[in-house]
């Protein structure tokens, strides 16, 4: 999704996103390598505005997923919702020197460069819905899991595998020998 930034003045430019997880090459390669399967349109609403040389973009995006549960393997369905702001600074044609100690101020971490006359949101946008994708995504809050013994579903049914607690603090420990010399 482009942007031509002589299209930004004093007045608000408001976009509205319906695109689908193709138009995003990072999503398409998270769908591929994980267990994550967005299952609709990429979809959302932009506010951008002028501010002073910068370019400020808020936003809102949306998406539908399908993931596995990493406690009980079940599949189910979840939703990503973000908002975010993003400044965008015209990059300067040269380029200051790079410090080895650099600290990133509160505006550096929202802001982002371009250069020429447009800007590519595409990057922006998938950053956002990549970010809130869970890395150990879990149908509720409340899954049991699956037995470690016999492997089945305990949030379905109960099992009569023997459920002794296991401390694991000293267990490398509990067939370490002494001998005297």
């Amino acid at each position: 999704m482009k942007l031509i930034v002589d299209h930004v003045k004093d007045t608000p430019l408001s976009l509205h996103i319906d695109e689908p997880v193709e138009t995003f090459p990072l999503l398409t390669v998270m769908q591929s390598d994980s267990g994550c399967c967005i299952t609709g349109n990429i979809q959302g609403d932009l506010i951008v505005t002028r501010e002073y040389e910068n370019i400020r973009v808020f936003g809102r995006v949306a998406a539908p997923l399908a993931l596995s549960c990493s406690r009980c393997l079940a599949d189910f369905t979840s939703f990503v919702d973000t908002s975010f702001t993003i400044f965008f600074r015209k990059e300067a044609a040269a380029t200051a020197s790079v410090e080895e100690d650099l600290e990133l101020g509160d505006m550096d971490l929202i802001s982002s460069s371009y250069t020429g006359d447009e800007l590519d949101l595409t990057h922006e946008i998938e950053e956002q819905v990549a970010m809130e994708i869970p890395l150990k995504p879990l149908c509720s809050e409340s899954c049991k899991g699956l037995c470690h013994e016999c492997g089945v579903d305990l949030n379905t049914s109960s099992c009569s595998c023997r459920k002794e607690s296991v401390s694991l603090t000293f267990s490398a420990l509990k067939d370490f020998k002494i001998t005297q010399k």
